[in-house]
């Protein structure tokens, strides 16, 4: 008997063993990101980096296809299906399957009567009709089963994102959690159903109106029109038309899913902790038998013309003018792009390019730009400009191209070429230690048609390039082969309201689930052990040998430093202090010009800059760890040898007031003024400045005094690097030069939430199709520890995320918002009070409505224990897998110390979750949010709000753009 059956363990052993499949993969030699590329046998790309740092992996799933496929009649399908794309599939997402098809069939047949109906009478009738067969339909839909999915899992960051030649999905998943990722994206891809389609198309239309008050988009799309007439880039956006996005086709939807969405034109790319042997095996389970496309093809388009001349357009809004230059380039797979790549860190790197030195330093334009977007077909070189008061946008264009001029001349530094390539290089080893910019460049590779050897090896192809190779390309590249795009002030006439449907919410089913979602929720995984943060064990504490404190933690795992000294006071003791540090970066020294400060410090691949918030200044060095000691005596010779310069300080004053203007013109600027004055009072972190006459009147060398005194004050040195605590100390007490006894830092006067006793309503005027609203509720509570785990599962279960009450009710269920959002602060700093705010973005004539089911939801939370339990569960596995690493190590326990704590909060919330019940989340809203008064902050236009419903809430106090800017 025992023979037997060590035979037949023999036997099942051989033949496991003979069944066990070899997944090829190709690797690059010299490749830092050890990458594997694997083809499974239906043309799935699949891209598998290692990065242990963390118990997590980024996840992209890449679809070769975006706008640039789109329909000409249906422009802005692509963006239309990513979003469509979480509404379920036919394991996941209904109730009742066989029930909801022959709904959902008549729905898609409706819409392709209603795209076609002209008469706004017979539309309005018809899509009742739709609206009514909708109502029928969603007795079976589960909204938001896919995010629920997600959420069990502990993943993070789910979204999507369209654009001209991708669209791309998104999770941040735990590393024990790939099966059940790949049993549900496996399903997703291969299943999908479209439902919940007329609320998702106003969410979408939502997004569309956000993007009418963008300028910038508008600019861009225009320069786009002319640099590619008759090629997809040019003739139609991502977004899509407000004709076409409020006469959608799901037929073509469909169609174009099954053109596109196919194994052989998609790639699943990730980055973090895993076992690649194991992660493929896992995605060839659940994506292996799905059938490639036989007949894989998209529109071909013939060759864009380059243009032989300049060619100008405009385009109008609110927003501070500006102007755009564009110039086609090849397709992201030639190496012209690596050229086109230096040559944008050359004109504008940030600290010492072209533009940088010779416009922005000098103060010759308000500001000037360059950068590069490599596109599949065609790309771009591109760059920006906005003028001073009084300065003519032809007069900017002309300043730019000067500079195009000097570089085809060859009249730039030497060193600038070699520097750029040290920085390219810098960015990249430091984008190594991030999973998402791995996972990136991976969508990138596939979705551009770049061979990864040709990632592998750019940075060695780049360090090869002379100066006289860039010269001679800038010659060849840049004529008057461009378009000018001018953005100025005015009304723009494209803009067209369209009333609000009259959508019946649907029933969000939050009693239902599927079998799919039962299964995984209910799957055991080998769990992740938390590891949180032991601050006297994870940091070291120490002293300078002049008694300065040491905050230190040694970074073993690259070549990387970051310094900072910082103080523990800022503007609000101050707010000199935040105009000091911006004209510092204006100046040289008694023996080098401030061009050469820049130039020495990029050439050093380092980073120096004083930050100034409210409550602290941080002067800070970061870069490559090697030249440390040779950037901290720079810095320190700038901090103490700056030279006064009285011209530069009254440029850097007009620049400060016309920029003070061009922010008054921004809406989310608007919204941010209104949003510190709604919470804060007249005394906030907006209007708290310098006024123009204090600025125009001020000595500079007394701003210059400031910071040169600054080392006087207390400070404490922060170090993330490689260096000792020795070694660190024998440079510190070198370079950093102080007094002998240091003084008490100036004392903050804080920024004060305001209470909220009774209901009010502050309105701040924007001429926009869509208001912007936060309701803050404020009754002076104090922060208590012990209410921590509480807040922390409310937060996730209540409004912080896609799988959340507010979101299911404002987006889902009515499709009132792109995105709407709940959060109470329990967690304030120490003296600081907890508050609560919602938080959307929607159509003028949706705010009534938007108001109504926010206080419905407030002051009655919906209660359902199943997604309560998945809150807590998410959370669970959010917590145990997450890693506080290198310099947030020690902001994480500066962070603590401003709230009084000496210990890493997550533990405490993590150690309490199971003992936390749905009965404990609803007690502590009505404890804080319920039944409350509300401040209600919005900003938008009068002349298109139901003022006479809002006054039945509360008075109306009218704020204008001076009072909430302060100037």
């Amino acid at each position: 008997m025992r023979l037997r059956i060590i035979l037949a363990s023999i036997v099942l052993t051989m033949a496991s063993t003979a069944i066990a499949k070899d997944y090829h993969y190709t690797t690059v030699k010299g490749d830092p990101m050890q990458a594997r590329i694997y083809t499974l046998d239906n043309g799935l790309k699949v891209y598998l980096s290692v990065n242990t740092e963390k118990p997590r992996i980024q996840t992209y799933i890449a679809v070769r296809t975006g706008s640039r496929n789109d329909p000409a009649e249906t422009t802005g399908l692509a963006h239309y299906l990513e979003h469509l794309m979480f509404k379920g599939t036919t394991h996941f997402g209904s109730s009742n399957l066989q029930k909801e098809a022959p709904l959902l069939d008549s729905i898609q047949n409706r819409f392709e009567i209603y795209r076609k109906i002209t008469d706004a009478a017979k539309r309005k009738a018809y899509y009742h009709q739709i609206d009514s067969i909708s109502q029928v339909a969603a007795k079976y839909n589960i909204p938001n089963e896919y995010d629920k999915l997600m959420a069990s899992i502990g993943s993070e960051g789910s979204n999507a994102y369209t654009s001209n030649d991708v669209t791309c999905y998104v999770e941040d998943i735990p590393a024990n959690e790939v099966d059940n990722w790949a049993k549900v994206q496996g399903d997703r891809f291969q299943n999908m159903v479209i439902r919940g389609f007329h609320t998702e198309l106003e969410a979408v239309y939502e997004e569309y109106n956000i993007s009418l008050s963008n300028d910038g988009e508008k600019e861009y799309d225009a320069l786009n029109a002319i640099i590619f007439p008759k090629h997809p880039y040019g003739t139609q956006t991502t977004i899509g038309t407000q004709e076409h996005l409020k006469n959608p086709s799901i037929l073509n939807i469909k169609n174009y899913f099954k053109r596109y969405y196919v194994p052989n034109n998609i790639a699943i790319c990730m980055a973090g902790d895993m076992n690649p042997d194991e992660v493929i095996a896992t995605i060839d389970k659940y994506f292996g038998d799905w059938k490639k496309s036989d007949n894989l093809s998209r529109p071909e388009y013939a060759p864009v013309k380059n243009l032989t001349a300049a060619v100008d357009s405009t385009v109008t809004g609110l927003e501070a003018e500006n102007l755009m230059l564009g110039w086609k380039a090849n397709k992201a797979s030639d190496l012209q792009c690596d050229t086109l790549d230096v040559i944008k860190s050359i004109l504008y790197n940030g600290q010492a390019g072209m533009f940088d030195l010779n416009l922005n330093q000098n103060m010759k334009v308000q500001y000037a730009g360059a950068w590069f977007e490599n596109l599949n077909d065609y790309s771009e070189f591109l760059l920006q400009g906005g003028p001073k008061e009084g300065q003519k946008l032809e007069d900017v264009r002309a300043l730019m191209l000067e500079q195009i001029e000097k570089l085809k001349k060859g009249e730039f530094s030497d060193d600038l070429i070699p520097s750029v390539i040290n920085n390219m290089k810098l960015s990249y080893y430091t984008s190594l230690q991030n999973n998402k910019d791995r996972a990136n460049k991976f969508v990138e590779s596939f979705i551009n048609g770049i061979d990864w050897k040709n990632q592998v090896d750019r940075l060695d192809r780049i360090s090869k390039l002379t100066k006289k190779d860039i010269v001679d390309f800038a010659n060849k590249f840049f004529g008057n082969n461009y378009a000018c795009v001018y953005k100025r002030i005015g009304e723009d006439k494209n803009q067209k309201k369209i009333d609000k449907p009259q959508i019946t919410a649907i029933p969000t089913n939050r009693d239902k689930s599927s079998q799919f979602l039962r299964d995984i929720t209910s799957s055991e995984v080998k769990p992740i052990q938390p590891k949180f943060i032991d601050y006297k064990k994870d940091l070291t504490f120490g002293k300078t040998s002049k008694g300065l404190p040491i905050i230190m933690k040694q970074n073993a795992e690259d070549k990387l430093f970051n310094l900072q000294m910082r103080y523990e006071f800022g503007n609000e003791a101050d707010v000199r202090y935040s105009h000091a540090a911006n004209y510092l970066d204006l100046l040289g020294t008694d023996k080098i010009s401030a061009e050469q400060v820049k130039q020495q410090f990029y050439k050093l691949a380092c980073n120096f800059g004083i930050n100034v918030n409210g409550k602290t200044i941080t002067v800070s060095l970061s870069g490559l760890a090697e030249n440390m000691p040779q950037a901290v005596a720079l810095a320190e010779n700038v901090l103490k040898n700056a030279k006064v310069d009285n011209t530069a300080w009254k440029n850097y004053v007009a620049m400060v007031l016309k920029n003070r203007e061009d922010t008054k013109k921004e809406q989310r600027s608007n919204f941010t003024a209104a949003k510190a004055y709604g919470m804060y009072g007249t005394y906030n972190s907006v209007r708290n400045d310098l006024t123009a006459d204090q600025l125009k009147n001020t000595n500079p060398a007394n701003m210059l005094a400031l910071i040169k005194k600054l080392s006087n004050y207390k400070h404490t040195v922060l170090y993330y690097g490689p260096a000792t605590e020795k070694q660190l100390n024998n440079l510190i007490t070198k370079e950093h030069k102080t007094a002998t006894k240091l003084a008490d830092v100036p004392v903050n006067k804080p920024y004060m939430e305001q209470q909220t006793p009774k209901n009010e309503i502050l309105l701040a005027p924007y001429d926009a199709k869509n208001i912007y609203m936060t309701m803050y509720h404020n009754e002076g509570k104090k922060f208590n520890p012990a209410e921590a785990p509480v807040a922390a599962v409310f937060n996730e279960y209540f409004g912080g995320g896609m799988n959340t009450v507010v979101f299911q009710e404002l987006r889902e269920a009515r499709g009132l918002a792109y995105s709407a959002s709940a959060y109470y602060y329990n967690m304030p700093i120490k003296n600081h009070t907890q508050y609560g705010t919602t938080f959307i973005i929607s159509q003028n004539d949706k705010m009534m409505d938007c108001i109504r089911v926010f206080n419905e939801i407030i002051d009655t939370i919906p209660q359902n224990e199943a997604n309560f339990n998945l809150a807590k569960q998410s959370l669970q596995k959010q917590l145990a897998s997450m890693r506080v690493t290198k310099m947030n190590i020690i902001n994480s326990y500066l962070n603590a110390k401003e709230k009084g704590l000496d210990y890493d909060i997550n533990r405490r919330i993590y150690n309490a979750l199971p003992s936390v019940t749905l009965k404990d989340i609803v007690d502590y809203e009505k404890q804080n949010m319920a039944s409350k008064p509300y401040r209600y902050i919005i900003l938008g236009d009068e002349k298109n709000l139901n003022m006479n419903a809002l006054e039945k809430i509360a008075p109306i106090k009218r704020i204008s753009t001076k009072d909430i800017f302060g100037y």
